[in-house]
C-alpha cells in the first residue's frame, strides 16, 4: 500500500511540474511591446520634435544610415523613427500616441514656449479635457501630423 501512494504523488508532482512548466513557457511566449515606427518626411525636423519638445531620449539604432532615429518611450520600448515619406498625409486623431506627464499645465506651457499647437480632443480649447476618471489630457500634432496625447494619468 505504501508503494502505491508513492507512486500516485510521485506522478502527481509530476503532473504538477509538467503544467508549470508548460504555464512558464506559455507567458514567456506571449508578445510583449517593442517598438512602434513612423514614417517621416524629414528626419531632422521630427528627431528634434521628439528629443526636444516631448524630451524623449535617443537611443543607439542599428542602421548608422542617416534614415534613422529612435528614441525611447518607455523602460523596454521605443519610437523608431524613419525618414522616407514623400508627402504628409492626414492622421486620425483616434489613432495616437499617448505619453503621461506628472503635470499637465506645466507640460502646456513647454508647448506654448515651443509654439506648438494643442488643445483637447475636439481642438476647440488649449484647456485640458478631463476624462471621467478624472485624468486630464491634451492633444497635439507631430510635425508629420501623427497625434499625440499627453496626459496626467499616474497608473
Amino acid at each position: 500500500m505504501q508503494k502505491l501512494n508513492l507512486s500516485r504523488a510521485f506522478t502527481f508532482m509530476t503532473i504538477l511540474t509538467a503544467m508549470a512548466f508548460i504555464a512558464a513557457t506559455a507567458r514567456a511566449q506571449a508578445p510583449h511591446f517593442n517598438h512602434t515606427t513612423i514614417f517621416v518626411t524629414d528626419l531632422k525636423r521630427a528627431a528634434d520634435f521628439y528629443q526636444n519638445v516631448l524630451q524623449l531620449k535617443a537611443i543607439p539604432e542599428p542602421f548608422h544610415d542617416g534614415k534613422h532615429v529612435w528614441v525611447q518611450i518607455a523602460e523596454h520600448s521605443e519610437l523608431h523613427i524613419v525618414s522616407g515619406a514623400k508627402e504628409d498625409i492626414p492622421h486620425d486623431i483616434n489613432i495616437h500616441l499617448a505619453f503621461s506627464v506628472p503635470d499637465v499645465e506645466a507640460f502646456s506651457k513647454r508647448l506654448d514656449e515651443a509654439h506648438v499647437k494643442y488643445g483637447n480632443w475636439a481642438g476647440t480649447t488649449k484647456a485640458p479635457q478631463v476624462r471621467p476618471d478624472g485624468v486630464k489630457q491634451i492633444y497635439l500634432q507631430d510635425p508629420d501630423g501623427y497625434w499625440i496625447e499627453i496626459d496626467d494619468d499616474k497608473f
